[in-house]
């Protein structure tokens, strides 16, 4: 059963998949937020191509654990995809994410110009896995 993970922010969303058995995380692309609407459509043929049993959407929260108002619109975006997509989407803590797939780039010498383009694939794959680990955990 596949899985796809997003990082979703203002300008990209960072897209992640996990293998068929569910216990890695591998970034798959991160898909720009030029035209209303294009991502969502994006989003569906992911799904469709890779057969997605499930969604997770990294949400945002304050370091004492409130939501605040990114958060509330991550959670209005999972509810918009669950409509659309007819399957489980899940909110997952992704707190540090996005610095921790900074400063791993920063130590991997990856040059300022190209973690632009990877950091959201990367927070993607580090908040899928940590729901991967949480699930096999269990």
């Amino acid at each position: 059963m596949k899985i796809l993970g997003l990082d979703y922010g203002d300008a990209r969303i960072g897209v992640a998949i996990s293998d068929e058995l569910g216990w890695t995380a591998q970034g798959l692309e991160v898909i720009e937020r030029r035209k209303e609407g294009a991502e969502l459509k994006r989003i569906a043929e992911l799904v469709s191509q890779h057969e997605v049993e499930e969604v997770v959407v990294g949400l945002p929260k304050n370091m004492n654990g409130t939501i605040g108002p990114r958060g509330e619109i991550c959670k209005a975006f999972a509810e918009q995809l669950h409509e659309m997509l007819q399957v489980p989407v899940h909110l997952w803590d992704e707190r540090l994410t996005t610095v921790s797939a900074h400063r791993t780039l920063i130590e991997a010498d990856v040059s300022r110009k190209k973690r632009k383009g990877v950091v959201d694939k990367m927070a993607a794959s580090l908040i899928l896995q940590n729901y991967l680990d949480s699930k096999s955990k269990k």
